[in-house]
């Protein structure tokens, strides 16, 4: 395999906040925005550390695991997927290891118009 791609759109504050407004339901109440770091435990001494703890790139690798392999056993089969998240683990530790990684999670609290 040499790639595979499940897109991904994280929409913006302000078109979330659009959209909830074009649709008409629903009025905002609070919308907020908060990083997560890619590593749960960082800042954290943990003696002795795990593998979680030795290698960021285990936690997310485990964590996309848990959602995209479902959909990569039924297009390829399960033989490839032990590999497949091994080399993920790599890339996303490499990556990890030069730059500050964070989810972005955009949450909102709506109330229903009448």
């Amino acid at each position: 395999m040499d790639s595979f791609n499940i897109p991904q759109y994280t929409p913006s504050p302000a078109e979330v906040k659009c959209e909830v407004e074009k649709e008409g339901s629903f009025t905002i109440n609070r919308l907020e925005v908060s990083g997560v770091n890619w590593n749960a435990y960082h800042g954290e001494l943990i003696c002795p550390p795990s593998d979680a703890h030795k290698d960021g790139g285990y936690n997310v690798a485990k964590l996309m695991r848990a959602v995209a392999e479902p959909l990569l056993v039924s297009h390829f089969g399960d033989g490839v997927i032990d590999e497949v998240f091994s080399r993920y683990q790599k890339i996303v530790a490499d990556i990890m290891s030069r730059e500050k990684t964070e989810f972005v999670n955009v949450t909102v609290s709506l109330n229903k118009h009448g």
